[in-house]
């Protein structure tokens, strides 16, 4: 004859480089949560037992990233888990690591633009997984050919977009060797119907020989070229001022040589 246990709401499923974070609402109160993880094809797993939290780190639970997997929050007495009766718990979605996890920031490791080339070499985001050495898993270690990645650059202080696609670790694209080039690289799926693009890394830019236009813009060269013709105008203004007051006092001065 006990109440009903209230059971979890809004579940969500948060993964990036697979690593998967299980959340929920709402905070306990004289009750706690274990939640269980239900794939296709593998036993159930229970994961954060007994616990007053509303999130779960579920990685290591989804190694088996291609199969689809549901989470089952139970709700539980403080005291431990009834052998007799059921629990109530909510149902997640469906979540499949493979198709679902999001592509974390590459890591630009050096750049060099020499000439017409930029040349820009990049890491691949690791994976809280590991081989049998113990060393980390990378994203493309798990996705091998489904992975490419994206640069997109830029002329510095211009806003026309280029693009260009790799499925290994750099690119080399050709640039106008006057002017410098910003550019980012994300990671993509092409094949996933979401979630195709991936986090966008940190923006850089070349510095090769920067001219004066480049460092300060052209409205500087506005305001100068502005002040330049005021100066122009106003030592034009003061000759021609100049000139008719010299005629002036010359016209007042042969007055009075022309009255005797």
């Amino acid at each position: 004859g006990n109440p009903e246990l209230p059971t979890a709401v809004n579940i969500t499923w948060s993964s990036i480089n697979f690593k998967t974070i299980l959340q929920w609402q709402p905070k306990p109160s004289g009750y706690l949560y274990t939640v269980e993880i239900h794939g296709q094809t593998s036993d159930i797993k229970k994961k954060c037992i007994l616990t007053a939290e509303t999130e779960c780190d579920v990685t290591d639970m989804l190694r088996n990233v291609k199969e689809t997997y549901t989470a089952q929050i139970l709700s539980v007495k403080s005291s431990g888990m009834d052998n007799f009766e059921e629990p109530p718990f909510a149902v997640s979605e469906k979540f499949t690591p493979y198709n679902q996890t999001v592509l974390g920031k590459p890591e630009i490791q050096n750049y060099t633009q020499k000439g017409s080339k930029l040349n820009v070499v990049f890491q691949d985001p690791l994976t809280p997984y590991t081989f049998p050495n113990g060393s980390f898993q990378s994203i493309r270690d798990i996705f091998q050919h489904d992975l490419e990645y994206k640069l997109y650059y830029w002329k510095d202080q211009s806003s026309g977009k280029k693009d260009a696609t790799t499925k290994s670790h750099k690119f080399e694209v050709s640039v106008d060797s006057t002017k410098n080039y910003c550019f980012y690289i994300q990671g993509i799926i092409p094949s996933r119907r979401e979630n195709r693009n991936g986090q966008e890394s940190m923006v850089l830019c070349t510095s090769v020989g920067r001219g004066i236009l480049d460092e300060y813009g052209a409205e500087v060269f506005i305001i100068i070229a502005v002040i330049a013709i005021a100066v122009i105008t106003l030592t034009i203004v003061l000759s021609v001022i100049l000139c008719k007051r010299k005629k002036a006092k010359a016209a007042r001065e042969k007055e009075p040589l022309n009255g005797v």
